[in-house]
């Protein structure tokens, strides 16, 4: 009898028990069992619940457990030991000086000599820019960005590692064994740590270099949150992880500003706290957290920065140039008709002719830039004698130009929606495309150019004032230019290739299949129950990503591939999920077939009145 031999043997793996007890407590009819079961399950739920990443203990003391689940333990956290310390030996044997780009240094160091933080340029934050101010002022050295950068990388990867491990308290009764449970999420881990684009984000200075551990800090918190609030009904840790996916939220958006969309998305389940009934003291400090996390993380900028017009017109401008060809189609329309438009005729034919042959030239000079749009958007923002610098010259006035801008961007929403909605939908191909372009195949990558880019960037005289004068920059100038000829190529193995092929042949296949699992999930009861906590979260994920592409998609291009590549986490996690969803659905049917047959074949009598089976 397996109830009564796990029961003899005094083991507490609660995986084994339940998964033995759910498929046969139906046929044996015991009450001493039964007892037994409902006095215990609770006990070894609330362990797995509240464990946290316990290792060897997550079950129960090493003294009760087999050698060969010893062994097995010791195997997988040597696993884990390992490739943590191979993915640090891949990050530190290459060189440590970062690769600046000048909208994010020029700010920290015009603060470190003396200067104020300037202008935050193109709509950045002051977030990121405060982060290398702080990492120069503690170190003073440069190679400290790429540093912490990288061990910001493998906390993420540890992350991963942990969210993953948390997602089988969402599963009452999982079947797939836990050993293949856990090796899945550390091959997850293993994939995101080894790849090369998370590796290349942590060498520059840009947002994306702590991305990943903010998008796995906010994931776990969010999913810690939701255990504690739903399943657990824990109060205090409930409003604990409540806050901090707030937080957590605020600050990937303001990092990266493509995010808020996604940040609204997480901040969905936290809000239905207030909605609760009860609880009032956790809805006035979850409320009171809210408030005080945006002002600490949104307020420092309208104080730091002062005079920021460039800032202040920055949205407008790219929103304009974005839809360049719609607004130019749009203008000829309305001097065609002599429509009545706020700006005078002659002027307005005179910026129609400019923006035509603004959008041509873009095209002309860079063809294979944002191949979707049929232009070139930079071109027309940041090019010296561009439409953006003219138009800036023209109004001098900088909220009439923002006035202009805006007016003709809900002039195109207004007139020509289903070609504003086609561009969307375009943008949004991009990403779901047949091979998900989130993971980049490349077998090698040159840094030797992106340091000869740094030093061409931070070349031109203004910006040769700011660094000149900061003593570490001049040091960190002279070993790029070295680095610029003798960086080495940063190499992807065949081992981490052919995984990342693989997902991303798979990533909108997995997509589709999660969602009509989790609608058979949700159809039926029983299903529900037990997988339906699991298929939400498995469609979280792919709306954590869905939705960041949605904003690209209206207020961008997703043809630029930092916007793709920077979504990596999240897609490695949601198609791991969709595995875990597949397996958790196979092997219920399976088990509920050999249940099916256990009790037609052994227990007729006693599904007739007969008399109980006894253990």
């Amino acid at each position: 009898m397996k109830v009564l031999e796990i029961v003899l043997a005094g083991t507490t793996n609660f995986d084994n028990l339940r998964r033995h007890s759910d498929g046969e407590c139906r046929t044996y009819q015991s009450s001493t069992a039964i007892r037994f079961l409902q006095r215990n399950c609770g006990k070894f739920q609330d362990q797995r619940m509240n464990s946290d990443f316990a290792g060897p203990n997550r079950f129960s003391r090493s003294s009760g457990w087999s050698p060969a689940a010893k062994v097995g333990e010791f195997a997988y956290w040597t696993a884990v030991a390992v490739i943590f310390a191979w993915a640090a030996w891949l990050r530190f044997r290459l060189p440590l000086e970062p690769i600046a780009v000048p909208d994010y240094l020029l700010p920290a160091l015009k603060k470190l000599i003396g200067d104020e933080f300037g202008d935050i340029a193109l709509g950045r934050t002051i977030i990121y820019p405060g982060f290398v101010y702080l990492v120069l002022r503690v170190f003073g050295d440069f190679r400290g960005i790429t540093v912490i950068q990288h061990l910001l990388g493998l906390v993420a990867g540890g992350v991963l590692l942990l969210t993953w491990r948390r997602i089988r308290d969402f599963i009452p009764s999982a079947h797939l064994p836990f050993p293949i449970y856990r090796c899945l999420g550390l091959i997850a881990a293993a994939i995101y740590i080894f790849s090369r684009e998370p590796l290349w984000f942590e060498m520059s200075i840009r947002p994306e270099g702590i991305c990943g551990f903010l998008i796995s800090i906010n994931l776990y918190f969010l999913l810690r949150f939701t255990a504690c609030c739903f399943l657990e009904s824990r109060r205090t840790a409930t409003v604990t992880y409540g806050i901090a996916t707030v937080f957590s939220s605020i600050l990937l958006a303001s990092v990266k500003p493509s995010f808020w969309l996604t940040a609204i998305v997480v901040l969905v389940p936290v809000a239905t706290l207030f909605f609760r009934r009860g609880w009032f003291r956790q809805k006035i400090l979850l409320g009171g957290a809210v408030a005080a996390s945006a002002a600490l993380l949104l307020l420092p900028e309208r104080f730091l920065i002062r005079n920021n017009d460039v800032n202040e017109c920055f949205l407008p401008t790219q929103l304009f140039v974005i839809h360049a060809n719609l607004i130019r189609d749009q203008m000829g329309d309305d001097l065609e008709r002599n429509a009545k438009v706020p700006y005078p005729r002659e002027w307005l034919g005179r910026v129609h002719a400019v923006l035509s042959a603004e959008i041509a030239k873009s095209f002309a000079a860079w063809p294979r830039h944002y191949r979707t749009l049929g232009f070139d958007p930079d071109y027309l923002m940041y090019t010296p004698a561009s439409i953006a610098v003219q138009l800036h010259k023209e109004f001098g006035n900088v909220s009439a130009l923002c006035a202009f801008y805006w007016y003709y961007y809900w002039r195109i929403w207004l007139h020509r929606p289903l070609l504003v909605a086609k561009k969307i939908m375009r943008q949004m191909s991009i990403f779901y495309a047949p091979k998900c372009p989130a993971y980049r195949l490349g077998n090698f990558l040159s840094l030797s150019e992106d340091y000869k880019r740094s030093v061409t960037s931070l070349g031109s005289e203004p910006y040769r004032k700011v660094w000149t004068a900061y003593p570490p920059a001049m040091n960190f100038m002279s070993r790029t230019e070295l680095l610029a000829r003798t960086a080495p190529l940063v190499e992807q193995p065949a081992y981490i290739r052919r995984p990342l092929g693989i997902l991303a042949a798979t990533y909108l296949p997995l997509l589709l299949i999660a969602l009509a699992l989790s609608v058979a999930v949700f159809s039926h009861e029983g299903t529900r129950r037990r997988l339906g906590w699991l298929a939400a979260i498995v469609l979280l994920a792919y709306v954590y990503s869905a939705a960041n592409c949605f904003e690209v998609a209206v207020v961008h291009s997703l043809d630029n591939p930092r916007y793709l590549t920077v979504q990596m986490f999240f897609a490695i996690l949601a198609q791991f999920l969709t595995t875990l969803l597949i397996f958790e659905v196979l092997l219920a049917k399976e088990a509920k077939t050999l249940n099916r047959a256990g009790i037609e074949g052994n227990c007729g009598p006693n599904l007739r009145g007969g008399p109980a089976w006894k253990l």
